[in-house]
């Protein structure tokens, strides 16, 4: 399950989690659920992958600001690409937040990513 911030805040008020703090509703909801993973991305304030018995964290890297289209479809794009490339969870975070930081600083949702990113997904 990969969701936002935004949508945490939803997702707590309707399944009755309102008071709880971000990560503990993250918690509940793997586990409740009994998902494999669910992915948190915070935009600034960095993201989050929890999987059972772990949580990988990873900053929001500071760039300068093209635009912000396409940042999310292509953390969720890299992230699952990588995963299902054999990438450990942290690594595919890592990369994913790379990648998104990367599409920011360009204009428009489909940049071109640089085969120096690229070549990391194909390992």
């Amino acid at each position: 399950m990969k969701i936002n911030d935004e949508e945490l805040v939803v997702i707590g008020r309707l399944f009755g989690y309102p008071g709880l703090d971000m990560s503990n509703k993250c918690w509940l909801i793997l586990g409740k659920y009994n998902l494999d993973m669910l992915v948190l991305t915070c935009g600034v304030n960095g993201s989050y992958v929890f999987t059972p018995g772990s949580v990988s964290f990873q900053e929001t890297p500071i760039v300068e600001v093209a635009d912000t289209v396409g940042a999310g479809d292509s953390f969720t794009g890299t992230f699952c690409a990588a995963i299902l490339s054999g990438m450990d969870v942290r690594d595919a975070h890592a990369l994913a937040v790379k990648v998104s930081a990367y599409v920011c600083t360009q204009s428009g949702a489909m940049p071109v990513i640089p085969d120096n990113i690229k070549s990391f997904i194909k390992r």
